[in-house]
């Protein structure tokens, strides 16, 4: 089976569409990300699908960031790597064993070495089940942009990532299209950030409590307002990533109904 290439997102979603919302839960990144791709568009990114009468795997890969990959087997990542031989890679992001099948295939035909980078657990909703007791406080949708903007920079210097500068980085972040809500006793203490509904999908992302408001319950709350908030919208399947070393992160969520479904991984190219 050849993989298919191509720039044109719009005939890309028309034909890859049925398979991404096949499984909404396990393509949360994709779903989310092509969505922003198909309204804001970002030339040069190179899009591909594998297909025998019905698409199996798709990939894309932005400018200067890795491929993004769902599920393969060991020779359909092998045969990926010798389609895109010749061209630049920064690295891939997919499941455990396809991101390793094709970081593997990628360091045979290109002496490219693959170096582990992030790696973190989806979890999907089973059934809500919010802190009992709930901390003080009440859920409020947040609607102060600056205040917003603030927090999520704040989030990212925490986690490692760039600070929300200006309005263009803004723009550019994972953060630009989610809604927000705060957890608020007489101020914000707490937020978490939710996807718009995609093929019944909702993603919980981010989670963020300053240190300063830590061990008091207020992730919990917030997490199980904007789960109970995405059901109430129509979601079928509510998800949310976490570091798989964050021992007290993944307790909280198993003990609010998330149950794992998968782990994924990045490697960045040498």
């Amino acid at each position: 089976m050849p993989w298919r290439l191509t720039e044109d997102i719009d005939g890309f979603l028309a034909r890859t569409g049925d398979f991404l919302r096949s499984r909404p839960a396990l393509h949360t990144s994709q779903l989310t990300r092509l969505e922003k791709l198909r309204t804001h568009g970002e030339p040069g990114t190179l899009f591909g699908w594998l297909e025998d009468g019905e698409v199996s795997a798709i990939f894309y890969r932005r400018p200067s960031q890795r491929l993004v990959l769902t599920s393969v087997a060991p020779e359909q990542a092998d045969a990926l790597a010798a389609e895109l031989a010749g061209r630049s890679l920064s690295g891939v992001t997919a499941d455990d064993d396809s991101a390793t099948a094709f970081a593997e295939a990628w360091q045979r035909r290109t002496d490219a070495v693959p170096v582990p980078g992030m790696r973190v657990r989806l979890h999907r909703l089973g059934t809500l089940s919010p802190p009992e007791p709930m901390p003080e406080g009440h859920a409020v949708e947040a609607r102060d942009r600056a205040e917003v903007i603030r927090w999520c920079s704040e989030f990212a210097t925490a986690v490692g990532q760039a600070p929300i500068t200006d309005e263009r980085s803004w723009t550019a972040s994972n953060f630009a299209d989610k809604q927000f809500t705060f957890w608020e006793t007489d101020s914000p203490v707490a937020m978490a950030g939710s996807t718009p509904v995609l093929a019944g999908m909702v993603r919980v992302d981010p989670v963020y409590t300053p240190a300063r408001s830590h061990g008091r319950g207020y992730a919990g709350a917030v997490t199980a307002a904007v789960s109970r908030a995405a059901l109430a919208a129509g979601a079928t399947d509510v998800v949310l990533y976490s570091d798989p070393a964050n021992v007290t992160g993944n307790a909280l969520y198993r003990r609010l109904g998330f149950v794992p479904i998968a782990t994924f991984r990045g490697y960045d190219f040498r």
